[in-house]
């Protein structure tokens, strides 16, 4: 591991990069270390989870192809893991991956940007994704209503008294809703408050409603509170309500 610290400029969010190719390192390394970025890397998938649980990094530049563990396993782990749960993750992949890009991002990949790349997109990527993680607001109280309990702060729900295990992208879909007061949020909205896509490909659709499925099944006798709004999206429903 090594951490490369620009002399002259600010220091900014700190980057693991988690990549086995050294001239792929050697190119992120020297391109964000110009954008101010502080810089670690990790060259297999033990040290990347081992890196993000003791770094605490900013956001991770994840390669799929990795030795031992791999990147999609890493990003499983990461997003199962309390400390590690809400740290962006953009993959890196080949063209020949594209089945894995849809499985890393319902893993809860926050984007993906396909080798080869250009370093100015992938500067831009990292500052929209970091941007994105800024703006989310920071909620600390706890909702509860009914048999739904909510602690923002710590990151858990209950139901009935017995927590809940969600993924990242589950919770923040949860908050999303439940922020919303009630009203309808469309597919696409979701896609951007969530994961930040531009909308291109079918799948993105099938991402929201795949997470909603999955959320209302561990909801259990709360999942009615998810309403669907046909041809158009969901929405919360708080107790009360006819």
């Amino acid at each position: 591991m090594r951490e490369y610290l620009p002399g002259k400029k600010k220091m900014k969010e700190k980057i693991l990069i988690v990549e086995d190719e050294k001239d792929i390192i050697k190119m992120l390394d020297y391109n964000l270390k110009k954008e101010g970025f502080r810089v670690i890397d990790a060259r297999d998938g033990e040290d990347a989870l081992d890196l993000a649980v003791g770094e605490h990094p900013d956001l991770i530049l994840l390669d799929l192809m990795l030795p031992g563990i791999d990147g999609l396993e890493v990003c499983k782990a990461l997003k199962k893991t309390a400390k590690t749960a809400l740290i962006p993750i953009i993959m890196l992949t080949a063209k020949s991956q594209e089945s894995d890009k849809v499985v890393g991002l319902e893993l809860g990949a926050d984007d993906y940007i396909t080798k080869p790349f250009s370093p100015r997109e992938l500067i831009a990527r990292i500052k929209a994704v970091l941007r994105r993680a800024d703006e989310k607001e920071k909620v600390s109280e706890v909702f509860q209503s009914g048999g739904l309990r909510i602690d923002f702060a710590r990151i858990s729900v209950n139901v009935k008294g017995k927590p809940v295990e969600l993924t990242s992208k589950e919770f923040e879909l949860l908050k999303t809703l439940l922020k919303a007061k009630g009203r309808v949020l469309s597919r696409d909205y979701l896609l951007d408050a969530i994961w930040g896509y531009d909308h291109a490909m079918e799948i993105q659709t099938r991402t929201v409603d795949v997470h909603i499925r999955t959320l209302r099944k561990k909801l259990h006798s709360e999942a009615k509170r998810i309403i669907t709004v046909k041809n158009y999206g969901y929405r919360f429903k708080f107790e009360g309500e006819d």
